[in-house]
């Protein structure tokens, strides 16, 4: 992948409806290359999907919490579990004293309940710990920009 892939995925995060015609522009390609780099970076699985940002609150989900999964076995064959939980949105096997780390977002604390009571029905699990969130400062998605690149003058 280089910088003007790079470049073209962190256009698309901005904004994933950009004309391909403005994206190219912005890197420097025709409409046709752009449209055929970004191909490219769906058919290699660079870019996974195409989706829409919605704010949780706003469909009534404004509970959000984090989940320390504890287990008595091994749960990275347990994914089918956690994904039939629609209300658990990230889940993650994890290093450490716990076992899986779980995203809910959820309308209520009574229902974080209810998915708390739902991941005891998992084989294997042995204990939870949640931790609600009170305030989201902000959410980064993965930085198209390579880090360690220098800015080029332009």
């Amino acid at each position: 992948m280089d910088e003007t892939d790079r470049r073209l995925i962190a256009a698309l995060q901005r904004d994933a409806t950009t004309a391909y015609a403005a994206l190219g522009k912005e890197v420097g390609l025709s409409a046709g290359a752009a449209h055929e780099r970004v191909r490219k970076l769906r058919e290699r699985g660079v870019i996974r999907r195409t989706t829409v940002d919605v704010d949780p609150a706003a469909l009534g989900q404004g509970v959000l919490a984090f989940v320390m999964v504890e287990s008595s076995a091994w749960m990275g064959d347990s994914a089918d579990a956690f994904a039939a939980i629609p209300e658990i949105v990230e889940a993650h096997v994890i290093a450490g004293s716990a076992s899986v780390l779980v995203k809910v977002r959820t309308a209520t604390t009574e229902q974080l309940q209810d998915v708390l009571r739902r991941l005891y029905a998992i084989e294997g699990v042995r204990g939870t710990q949640a931790t609600v969130s009170l305030e989201t400062f902000f959410e980064r998605p993965v930085a198209a920009l390579d880090p360690s690149a220098t800015p080029k003058a332009l």
